[in-house]
C-alpha cells in the first residue's frame, strides 16, 4: 500500500509526459477521495495542466462526499461545463449535508432534469424531514423509475409513517428485493412484527421477487421479535432452496433467532451442523450459553474457538460480566490487544449492570479513548439501573450537548429516568426531541412517555399520546390500563382491558392488580381464575399482585386461597413470590411470615426477603424476633440498607427497646455509613419520646441535618402529651401551626392535653381556630372480611 501511495505522490513534471495522464490524474483523484485526503486530491486538481468534465465532476462529488460542500461549490460555480451529473452531485451534497434549502435552490436552477435529480431532492426532502414537498416532487415526476418508488417508500418507513408507505407500495408497477426489504425493515422498527411478517409471506407468495442475505437477515429479525420458534421450521427450507442454508453469515443469524426463541439445544445442534463458522458464530454461541446461566459451557466453547479476535474475546468478556464476574471480565478486557469501541462498550456495560457505578464513570469519563452512541446509552441505561437517575439526565444533556443524536432506546431510558424522579418538565423536553427525531410513533417511546405521564399524574397528556400512536402493540395496551389504574381510573382500566385486541399475562395481571389496589379482592380473584381458564399462564407479578391486595385489608383466607394456587403452579418457590408471601403473612397479623422465610434457602434470601421479615416484626410488635433476624442477617454477610435500619428501629419503638434501637441508629451512621433520612429520625424520636426522654428528642430535632417536618413534630407533641409536658407541646404545636398544617392530629393533641390540666378555656380556644381554619378531625376507620366480602366503617366523633 505504501508503495502504491508513493506512486500517487510522483512528481507531476514525471506525469505530465507520460501517456493517459489525464486518466491516471483522474484515478488519483478518485483514489485520494475515497481514502479521505481531501487535500491530496486538491493538489492533484490544482497541478493538472488539462482537465476534463470527469476531473471536475470528480472534485465536486468527492467534496460533497467527504462533507466540504462549501469547496464543493466554488468549483461548481468555476466550471463551465456543467451536467445534469455535476448539478445532480451538488444538489446530492447539499441535501446530505442538512442545506435543504439550498439543494432547493439548485434543483431549481437546473436547465435541465432526469430521474436521478428528481430522486436526489425526494431523499433530500425526507432526510430533513420535508415530507409535504418530497411527496410534491414525487408527484409531478414525469418518469419514475425503481429507484423513485424505493426512495419515497425509505422515507415515510423512516419518519414512521407506515400506511402512506404500505399505500405506495401497493401502487408500485413492479418491485424488487430493496422495496420489500425497506417495507419490512419499516414495519419492523415499528415493532409491528406481525405485519412485517404478513409482507414477507405475501412476497413469497406472489414469487416475483427471490429473497435476498439482506431480505433474510431481516425476516429472522422479525422472527425474533414474534418469538415464535414455530416460524423458523417454516424459515429453514427457504433458506436452503435459495442458496443461503450455508451463507455462514445467514447461519449465524438462524442460530442467534433459535436461542432467542427456541431451547438451547437446539441452537446448538444447528450450530453443530453448520458446514462453516466465523466470530460471529462462536461469539453467538458463547451469549446464549452464558444468557442461559452456562457460564462453565461458554468458557468451554471459547477454549474451542480455532483463533481468538476482538469478537470472541469481547463475547466471552461479557459472559462473565452477565454472571457477575467482573474481575474476569477486567482480566479478558487486559488481555485484547486493541480493544475497539465495541469492546469497550462491553465493559462499561458489565459495571454498569452490576452496579459499580464508580467505576463505570472512570473508565467512560476518563479511560475511553473514543466514545459512541452506544456508550452513551449504556452510562444513561446504567445510571437508570442503578437508580442514580439524576446522573442519568446528566449524561444525557452532556451527550444532547456533544452533538450526538440519541436513538430510542436512549430516550426510552431517559424517560424512565425523568419517571422515576418527577420530572415532567425536563420528560416533556426529551418528548419534543423525540418528535423532532422522528421517534414519537414508536412503540417503546410511545410506551415510555405513557408510564412518564401516568406517574407524574398527567391524565390528559398520557392519553393523548395513546391516542397519537399509530402502532400500538400489547405493551402500549397494557401501559395505559397500568396508567389509568395508578390514577384512581379503574373503571377506565377496564373499558380499555374490554377493548384491547389481545390479552397477554401482563394486560390480566395490570387488571388484576389495579382490582387488589382498589380493595376489590374478590373481583381480583375471579379475574385470576378467567386468565387460567382462558390459557394464559400466571407469572410470579400476576400472583405478588393478587398477594398485596388481599394482605392490605384483612384478607388473610383469602391469602391463603393464592398461597395454595402459587403451590399449585409451581410458583410459590420464586423468589419474588415468596417475599410478597412473607409480607402478606405479616400484614394479616399471622406468624407464617417466619415459616415462609425460614422454609427459604439461606443462599436463595435477598435483602427484599430480610427486610420483609424485619417489616412484619415491626408491624406486629416483634422487637426481640426483629433483632434475632438482624443478627442473622449480619451473620449471612448480607449488607444492610436504609429500609433495613429503618424497619429495625421501627420495631425496638414498638417493643420499648431504646438502648437497643439508639445503638442501632449509632451503628448504621458509624459501621455502615449510611446517612439517615427525616424517617430514620422521625422514629427515633419517637422511641425517646415514648421513654419520656423528651429533652433527648427535642435536642436530636433541634441538630438534624434537614428541616423537621410534620411527622416528627407530631410524633414529639404526641410524646409531650403522654408524659404531660405542657410548655415542650405548646412549643412544638406553634411550630406545626407556622408550618401550615392543616391536619387535625396536632390541635387534638394539644386540646387533649389542655383539657387533661384542666384548661378548659385553651380547649375552648383550641376548637374555634380549628372551626376558623376549617379544620376537621379525620375519621376513624376500620375493617372487617366476613363471608367473603370486605366491610369497612368510619367513625368521626369527637373526644377532647
Amino acid at each position: 500500500m505504501n508503495g502504491f501511495l508513493s506512486r500517487l505522490r510522483r512528481p507531476f513534471s514525471t506525469l505530465h509526459y507520460c501517456p493517459n495522464y489525464l486518466f491516471q490524474c483522474n484515478n488519483q483523484i478518485q483514489t485520494f477521495f475515497r481514502l479521505g485526503q481531501v487535500d491530496d486530491a486538491r493538489r492533484v486538481f490544482d497541478e493538472m495542466p488539462h482537465r476534463d468534465a470527469f476531473t471536475w465532476n470528480s472534485m465536486i462529488s468527492g467534496y460533497c462526499k467527504n462533507g466540504r460542500v462549501d469547496d464543493a461549490r466554488c468549483l461548481f460555480d468555476a466550471f463551465l461545463g456543467k451536467s445534469v451529473r455535476t448539478w445532480t452531485s451538488m444538489l446530492s451534497g447539499y441535501a446530505k449535508a442538512g442545506r435543504v434549502r439550498d439543494a432547493e435552490g439548485i434543483f431549481l436552477a437546473m436547465p435541465e432534469k432526469n430521474v436521478v435529480s428528481y430522486n436526489a431532492m425526494i431523499s433530500g426532502y425526507f432526510q430533513n424531514g420535508d415530507v409535504r414537498s418530497a411527496r410534491e416532487i414525487f408527484d409531478v415526476m414525469g418518469d419514475r423509475n425503481m429507484a423513485t418508488w424505493n426512495s419515497m417508500i425509505t422515507g415515510y418507513c423512516r419518519m414512521r409513517w407506515m400506511p402512506e408507505a404500505r399505500e405506495l407500495f401497493d401502487d408500485m408497477p413492479e418491485r424488487n428485493e430493496v422495496s420489500y426489504m425497506v417495507l419490512i425493515s419499516g414495519y419492523e422498527s415499528m415493532n409491528d412484527y406481525e405485519e412485517a411478517w404478513r409482507v414477507f409471506l405475501d412476497m413469497h407468495m406472489r414469487g416475483e421477487v427471490r429473497p435476498d442475505q439482506q431480505i433474510l437477515l431481516g425476516v429472522l429479525s422479525v422472527i425474533t421479535g414474534l418469538d415464535d420458534a414455530r416460524l423458523v421450521t417454516y424459515f429453514l427450507p427457504l433458506a436452503l432452496k435459495t442458496g443461503y442454508s450455508s451463507d455462514v453469515v445467514v447461519g449465524t443469524a438462524i442460530l442467534n433467532t433459535l436461542r432467542r426463541t427456541a431451547s438451547l439445544d437446539s441452537a446448538l445442534k444447528f450450530f453443530n451442523d453448520m458446514p462453516e463458522k466465523n466470530e460471529y458464530t462462536w461469539s453467538t454461541m458463547i451469549s446464549a450459553l452464558s444468557q442461559c446461566g452456562r457460564l462453565e459451557d461458554a468458557i468451554l466453547f471459547y477454549r474451542q474457538v480455532p483463533e481468538h479476535n476482538n469478537g470472541t474475546q469481547t463475547a466471552m468478556l461479557t459472559a462473565y460480566a452477565q454472571n457477575g464476574r467482573m474481575n474476569e471480565a477486567r482480566k479478558m478486557f487486559d488481555i485484547i490487544r486493541n480493544p475497539d469501541v465495541l469492546t469497550w462498550n462491553a465493559l462499561l456495560a458489565g459495571y454498569a449492570q452490576n452496579g459499580m457505578v464508580e467505576e463505570a464513570k472512570e473508565l467512560f469519563f476518563i479511560q475511553m479513548p473514543t466514545r459512541n452512541m452506544a456508550s452513551w446509552g449504556t452510562m444513561v441505561s446504567g445510571f437508570v439501573q442503578s437508580g442514580n437517575y439524576k446522573e442519568a439526565l446528566e449524561v444525557f444533556g452532556a451527550m444532547h450537548r456533544s452533538g450526538i443524536i440519541p436513538d430510542n432506546s436512549v430516550l426510552t431510558s431517559t424517560l424512565s429516568a425523568c419517571t422515576n424522579i418527577g420530572k415532567i418538565e425536563i420528560g416533556k423536553q426529551i418528548h419534543s426531541v423525540t418528535i423532532k427525531l422522528g421517534y414519537e410513533f414508536n412503540s417503546f417511546i410511545g410506551n415510555g412517555l405513557i408510564n412518564m405521564y401516568a406517574k407524574c399524574k398527567n391524565i390528559e397528556d398520557f392519553l393523548q399520546v395513546f391516542d397519537m400512536m399509530k402502532v400500538r402493540d400489547t405493551s402500549s395496551w397494557n401501559s395505559l390500563i397500568t396508567g389509568l389504574a395508578e390514577n384512581h381510573r379503574l373503571s377506565g382500566a377496564v373499558e380499555v382491558f374490554k377493548r384491547m385486541p389481545n390479552h397477554n399475562v401482563v394486560s390480566w395481571t395490570a387488571l388484576i392488580s389495579a382490582y387488589a389496589q382498589a380493595e376489590q379482592g374478590n373481583i381480583a380473584f375471579q379475574l385470576f381464575h378467567d386468565m387460567r381458564n382462558g390459557g394464559i399462564k400466571p407469572s410470579e407479578q400476576t400472583v405478588t399482585s393478587l398477594l398485596s391486595g388481599s394482605g392490605i385489608r384483612g384478607a388473610p383466607r383469602l391469602g391463603e386461597q393464592i398461597h395454595g394456587l402459587a403451590y399449585k403452579i409451581a410458583l410459590n418457590l420464586r423468589l419474588f413470590v415468596r417475599n410478597a408471601l412473607i409480607t402478606m403473612y405479616f400484614k394479616g397479623g399471622s406468624r407464617d411470615g417466619f415459616r415462609i422465610f425460614e422454609d427459604t434457602k439461606a443462599e436463595h434470601r435477598d435483602i427484599v426477603t430480610w427486610n420483609a421479615v424485619l417489616t412484619g416484626c415491626a408491624q406486629n410488635g416483634l422487637g426481640r424476633e426483629a433483632i434475632n433476624i438482624y443478627e442473622r442477617m449480619k451473620s449471612a454477610k448480607v449488607v444492610p440498607n436504609q429500609v433495613t435500619f429503618l424497619e429495625l428501629l421501627f420495631s425496638c419503638c414498638h417493643s420499648g427497646l431504646v438502648d437497643e434501637g439508639l445503638n442501632y441508629f449509632d451503628s448504621m451512621i458509624r459501621d455502615y455509613e449510611i446517612p439517615p433520612s427525616i424517617d430514620h429520625y422521625t422514629v427515633v424520636v419517637d422511641l425517646l419520646g415514648r421513654a419520656g426522654r423528651l429533652a433527648e428528642a427535642e435536642s436530636l430535632v433541634n441538630s438534624m441535618p434537614m428541616e423537621p417536618d410534620a411527622a416528627i413534630l407530631d410524633s414529639l407533641l404526641a410524646a409531650c402529651k403522654n408524659h404531660g409536658n405542657l410548655n415542650l407541646a405548646q412549643d412544638i404545636a406553634e411550630r406545626l401551626f407556622r408550618m401550615g398544617t392543616n391536619k387535625s392530629g396536632a390541635y387534638a393533641l394539644l386540646s387533649n392535653l389542655y383539657a387533661s390540666q384542666g384548661m378548659w378555656e385553651k380547649v375552648d380556644s383550641i376548637r374555634s381556630t380549628m372551626t376558623k381554619r376549617g379544620i376537621n378531625k379525620e375519621p376513624g376507620f376500620s375493617w372487617i372480611h366476613f363471608n367473603g366480602k370486605l366491610y369497612s366503617f368510619l367513625h368521626q366523633k369527637w373526644h377532647f
